[in-house]
């Protein structure tokens, strides 16, 4: 006890960085359950997963998954009834890096949907996790 009066500030530095850490480790992305390359693959093999793309059309068109499509975050509640047959499918929305999909699962849960889904790290993890992507955009 006594070394804790006598060095009150460490102390007090030591527990405010234990509780900054544990934050954000419990601290959910948007409320959107991440996947990382290797779950997504197996959800869209296992469980017809659609995948969507919630980049900008240039972007999308730079790269992205193959079957995947192009909503991009700013239009998702304009053009929600494309998404509205697949509300009880699961789906994984994919942006750059991963924080625009993970705010836009969060809107689609609010939504109804219930199972969405963001790809941790976005496109780039895929990439570098050597999967394929096409480039261009759907016909």
């Amino acid at each position: 006890m006594e070394f804790i009066q006598q060095n009150i500030y460490l102390v007090a530095i030591a527990v405010f960085s234990g509780a900054m850490l544990l934050s954000t480790t419990f601290r959910s992305t948007g409320g959107a359950r991440s996947l990382s390359t290797t779950q997504a693959t197996l959800l869209i093999n296992r469980e017809d997963a659609q995948v969507i793309d919630v980049r900008e059309p240039a972007e999308y068109a730079a790269g992205h998954l193959a079957d995947s499509r192009n909503i991009p975050a700013g239009q998702l509640e304009e053009r929600i009834g494309e998404l509205e047959k697949l509300k009880d499918q699961p789906l994984i929305l994919i942006c750059q890096t991963g924080p625009r999909s993970s705010g836009a699962c969060t809107r689609l849960a609010k939504l109804g949907f219930a199972k969405v889904h963001s790809l941790d790290g976005g496109i780039e993890s895929w990439v570098q996790a050597g999967l394929p992507i096409k480039k261009g955009t759907k016909k």
